[in-house]
């Protein structure tokens, strides 16, 4: 949730070539001078038509981002690079807060259902919805619907002025429900879902008024074109009532066949559980990031050797209904429920992270792009008057710098074309490790990923299942258009007809290889 201030054949095709990593290809903090040429996306991974889409291998949150850069990231650079989805922050008329600096979490006061934010107009995001369409790339829409805006009183974005439980045209007193004080214990589901979380003016979801209050606004959005949502405070809403909401909005628009993934905070010792909110789509499970982190931080005794187990077994949602993330715009901030998280702040450690999180077949991986941050209420980059500085300037990305833009980080964007290469392959295979944090592992002959997370180098010779070929090592580059080369000076893997490689990985580094980066013979 959230929080507020209320508070590498050789030519006799038996040796393996040694091929020696360049780890300063790895992370733009090293190199940002990046093309945007990377491997194509699978065949299976084709564009969707209207608003219907499958589940995308791979979703990035453009935090903040306004629906103007959104259109132009979808067309130049996620598209091409075989992203598939996008989760925007929610586009409702939210309050605006000068005198708290424009917080990002603004955004998550609803004051009105008008398509009005600080990311633009409703024609801008319309715009936006039918060009990444046009790119295949689909819009899931950040949906608050347990809640409106906890101040006493304010002005949203589209000029709407409300008091608490009194928004004009919308919601009345009677529309909340009647405990109008803070949640204060999570062992009591009551409690939880009908208190307010953080002073919030809590909606009576259990009304017929207040559901089709919510349904005729994420209607629109579908008609818009919205592929899905993610439900915001999940965890707040009875999931008997969060249900009746979305089954409703389905049976009104059965042909979208949306994706829906919610919010749901469970660390496995309070009232609320994930698995009270299958039935009604996928669920976000926080507690991944957080195992993911003490591996790589090496905390609790954890080592990268001990995630070649990551799943159900660990108190995770099964995989078929797990969203999965590093971290996110909570994490990052130290919010919702704390933990071990790493963030762009750790440089390469995140970037490794990311790279384990896309090639292991565990969920549905969501990339986060964030801003750069100095405390924990800082909203994106804007000017005096909390308008939100753009991401494309003079038609280009203004990226690694006030905007961290993880998403296009070598890494991340090569491993994104190795998640859709492998994901016929949904498991692990010719698993290695060194019994701590070096490790390898194969997806069948569709890819193969070895991860150096140690302070000294590792020479190894890798089993794989891969056909015999030259390769692409995808962590610096995929390939080039004709496809003869690699892109950005990546280097190349040779596998002989055994399906064995020999490689060099400098401390801190990774390398990932797969079918679709493969070069012409």
């Amino acid at each position: 949730m959230w929080k507020i201030v209320l508070g590498a054949l050789s030519a006799s095709g038996v040796v393996g070539l040694v091929v020696l990593l360049n780890p300063l290809t790895l992370f733009p903090a090293l190199s940002i001078g990046l093309s945007n040429v990377q491997a194509p996306a699978s065949a299976s991974e084709s564009a969707f038509s209207g608003a219907t889409a499958p589940a995308p291998t791979t979703v990035v949150h453009l935090f903040e981002w306004t629906w103007a850069d959104i259109a132009t990231e979808c067309e130049t650079y996620l598209g091409p690079n075989g992203y598939r989805a996008v989760q925007i922050s929610p586009p409702q008329e939210h309050i605006v807060l000068p005198d708290y600096g424009y917080p990002w979490w603004q955004r998550y006061q609803p004051v009105s259902y008008q398509l009005e934010s600080r990311s633009g107009s409703r024609a801008e995001l319309q715009n936006m919805i039918n060009r990444c369409r046009e790119a295949g790339v689909a819009i899931y829409a950040d949906a608050v619907i347990n809640h409106m805006a906890g101040f006493e009183s304010g002005v949203g974005s589209a000029g709407t002025q409300f008091a608490k439980y009194d928004y004009p045209g919308l919601y009345r007193p009677e529309d909340f429900n009647d405990c109008h004080q803070q949640v204060t214990d999570y062992s009591n589901a009551e409690n939880v879902t009908q208190c307010e979380l953080v002073g919030l003016a809590d909606l009576d979801t259990s009304s017929a008024k207040v559901q089709a209050t919510l349904v005729d606004y994420m209607s629109e959005l579908v008609e818009m074109g919205v592929a899905g949502f993610r439900i915001d405070a999940a965890k707040h809403i009875r999931s008997q009532e969060l249900a009746e909401i979305l089954m409703q909005l389905r049976d009104r628009h059965p042909e979208a066949n949306l994706y829906i993934y919610q919010e749901v905070i469970d660390p496995g010792t309070e009232a609320i559980r994930k698995q009270d909110y299958y039935d009604s789509g996928n669920v976000l499970d926080f507690k991944y990031g957080r195992f993911v982190g003490l591996a790589f931080l090496g905390l609790e005794g954890q080592t990268l050797a001990n995630l070649q187990t990551l799943g159900e077994g660990w108190g995770l949602a099964p995989s078929d209904q797990a969203v999965i993330f590093v971290d996110n715009h909570d994490k990052q901030r130290g919010h919702a429920g704390g933990g071990d998280y790493l963030t762009y702040k750790n440089g390469d450690l995140y970037g490794l992270a990311n790279v384990f999180m896309l090639a292991f077949p565990y969920g549905k991986p969501q990339v986060m792009s964030s801003f750069a941050f100095d405390n924990s209420e800082q909203g994106p980059p804007t000017d005096d008057n909390g308008i939100t500085q753009p991401v494309y300037q003079d038609g280009e990305a203004n990226c690694f710098d006030e905007w961290v833009c993880e998403h296009r980080w070598p890494a991340i964007t090569g491993m994104v074309g190795f998640r859709n290469a492998t994901q016929p392959t949904a498991e692990v295979t010719d698993w290695w490790s060194n019994n701590a944090n070096q490790i390898a592992f194969g997806r069948g002959n569709r890819g193969f990923v070895a991860i150096n997370r140690e302070g000294q180098p590792l020479t190894h010779r890798f089993q794989t299942q891969l056909p015999q070929g030259r390769y692409c090592n995808v962590v610096q580059g995929g390939l080039t258009a004709n496809g003869k080369a690699c892109a950005n000076d990546a280097g190349v893997i040779l596998v002989n007809r055994a399906g064995q490689f020999t490689a060099t990985l400098p401390e801190m580094s990774a390398l990932a290889i797969h079918v679709e980066a493969r070069l012409a013979r």
